[in-house]
């Protein structure tokens, strides 16, 4: 099924407590116990991988559904779907939107009791999904559960940590960054927040505190998100069982690299303001800019590092993320898009 809708979600007005599929549009005679929620932005290879490896690994005594949200492709994305997925459920924009408005369409248009929160560049191996669930389905007070991200070789990459606060900024400014990541071990355990590339979300938590917060275009979306389901007594699990590829099809284009490192540094600034007093967010803000400089030192010093890299993190630290970024870009492409088709 194939629609084009390009409005937001309303947040659901707290009746959602009552049933995991209580939300407004969602008929609880038709639910599911598992939605894949999946965004796709010009990534029609990376998406057709994706939704295979869901076909391949889906516990057959799940109920489920695909839901994909295309965010206004021009690499024939939708076409695809529609010849070679024609059961998954497509919503196709017409203007290019930020992640967290459109992870939070997707939550409220999904039917599932969880909701999997999918990049197009994901890819589950056997078994993510089953450990996820059960992960959900074993700890009653747990909103949301991540997976163990990994490259295309295998190697685990990093993607659950504490939340931003006083004691990380101390570890970045001694050098121990590193002491933030949570995703370790071989045990299910509670953490600070997990990355949304493969995270599993409890669909009654999500509408019970108004899905993600559409402030944010991309980056520190999903911390804000996972921080306000702590503040509302829900707790975050990382599953170092459920694996997944994430195959990070950032580009190479310096242009691009700067818009990603503003925006970077605008999500994270405004999730310092919405949760921290001025003194942690000064410590925050000095922490990370000494840790950016003396990055930016060992870059010039190393042959082949990228000095530049680090010289915009310091600078784009200090500004909070002023500039032009993933979110103008994305104004700039609906603009030209527009004027396209009036002409």
């Amino acid at each position: 099924m194939i629609s084009q809708d390009d409005r937001s979600p309303r947040p659901d007005d707290g009746s959602a407590r009552d049933a995991d599929t209580s939300a407004a549009g969602v008929d609880r005679r038709e639910a599911v116990d598992l939605s894949y929620c999946v965004v796709n932005t010009n990534g029609r290879e990376l998406l057709a991988a994706c939704l295979a490896a869901i076909e391949r690994t889906h516990p057959r005594e799940l109920t489920h559904e695909v839901i994909v949200l295309d965010n206004a492709s021009t690499d024939g994305s939708v076409a695809m779907l529609s010849e070679r997925f024609p059961g998954v459920s497509v919503i196709a924009l017409d203007k290019r939107r930020g992640k967290a408005e459109n992870d939070s369409q997707l939550l409220a248009s999904a039917r599932g009791r969880y909701c999997l929160l999918l990049n197009e560049d994901s890819e589950l191996l056997p078994g993510a999904a089953a450990a996820l669930v059960a992960a959900l389905e074993a700890d009653p007070r747990a909103a949301a559960a991540g997976a163990q991200l990994v490259a295309p070789d295998g190697t685990p990459q990093a993607c659950a940590w504490r939340l931003p606060g006083v004691l990380w900024a101390l570890a970045a400014v001694c050098g121990l960054q590193r002491l933030a990541v949570q995703s370790k071990g071989n045990r299910v355990r509670e953490v600070g927040w997990c990355q949304s590339s493969a995270l599993l979300v409890r669909r009654r938590a999500a509408a019970e505190i108004g899905f993600l917060d559409p402030d944010f275009f991309v980056y520190s979306d999903e911390t804000d998100f996972q921080k306000r389901l702590r503040d509302a007594g829900w707790r975050i699990l990382f599953v170092p069982r459920a694996r997944c590829v994430h195959h990070d099809q950032l580009s190479t284009d310096p242009h691009a690299m700067r818009r990603r490192i503003v925006e970077f540094h605008r999500g994270r600034s405004l999730y310092m303001r919405k949760h921290h007093g001025p003194l942690t967010r000064a410590l925050w803000r000095a922490a990370w800019t000494w840790f950016y400089c003396v990055r930016l030192l060992v870059a010039c010093l190393r042959r082949g590092d990228d000095t530049r890299r680090w010289r915009l993190h310091a600078w784009q630290q200090l500004l909070g993320g002023r500039g032009e970024g993933l979110r103008e870009a994305a104004a700039a492409f609906n603009r030209s898009r527009a004027a396209a088709a009036d002409g």
